[in-house]
């Protein structure tokens, strides 16, 4: 979506076949990042009943357990392939998630739509992150909330997220990222606010152990240095 030649997005559409498989470890990788996701997420919202965009979804790996949870899930992403897989999963688990084709800058829904929108790996890597902003914060009803996560821009990150988990450990493919594109927490707390969201807390994200097969699992951390987690509401208009 973005200029840069790092901001490599033709992977979620390259693996897409293969996403639910747990053959890949980068989207391995991804899918255990989920679950300290939630242990954030779902100290600040009961999902039951609410009406939630997964924005930025791909092949679905936060759409679903926030379908099991009880919301009634919307996803959307621009990568066809990656939103035919997520369509499938869901078919196959029994799970009724709406899938759709579409990025961002531009989103097919009314004003107030959504009690939620969580966008998790996405904004360090939008082409325009306000008009991104403007378009969550016109889509969610008064009081909604924004719940997201993002990487830290400074020489720990870009260490961290691209010497180590691109070039080294291989746990993300190469020009996965731009390291330009990060987003120091609070860069984005004054964009969320000129976008009409009201920021609340934010919090570090980053490993917490390793599986048998060598991945790493994830949880909050009290330090926001690489990856960061937050939500913001929306204002009254």
């Amino acid at each position: 979506m973005a200029k840069s030649a790092r901001n490599d997005l033709k992977i979620y559409d390259d693996v897409a076949a293969k996403w639910w498989s747990d053959e890949i470890r980068w989207v391995r990788t991804l899918k255990n990042l989920v679950p300290g996701r939630l242990a954030f997420f779902d100290r600040h919202i009961d999902w039951q009943g609410k009406r939630v965009l997964d924005l930025g979804c791909a092949g679905g790996f936060m759409a679903e357990p926030l379908a099991r949870r009880g919301a009634i899930v919307t996803g959307l992403d621009p990568a066809t392939a990656a939103i035919d897989a997520a369509r499938s999963h869901a078919a196959q688990e029994d799970l009724e998630i709406t899938y759709e084709v579409g990025a961002g800058e531009d989103m097919p829904y009314a004003d107030a739509s959504f009690d939620a929108v969580v966008c998790v790996d996405v904004l360090e890597h939008v082409r325009d992150r306000a008009r991104v902003l403007s378009e969550t914060a016109r889509i969610l009803r008064q009081g909604g909330l924004f719940l997201f996560d993002t990487i830290n821009r400074n020489w720990i990150a870009r260490f961290g997220a691209i010497t180590m988990a691109e070039d080294v450990i291989g746990i993300l493919p190469k020009g996965t990222h731009d390291p330009e594109m990060f987003i120091r927490p609070d860069e984005l707390r004054a964009e969320l606010e000129r976008a009409g969201l009201e920021p609340g807390p934010f919090t570090g994200l980053g490993p917490r152990g390793i599986t048998r097969r060598g991945d790493p699992t994830f949880g909050p951390l009290p330090v926001q240095t690489v990856q960061y987690m937050g939500l913001a509401s929306r204002e009254a208009r």
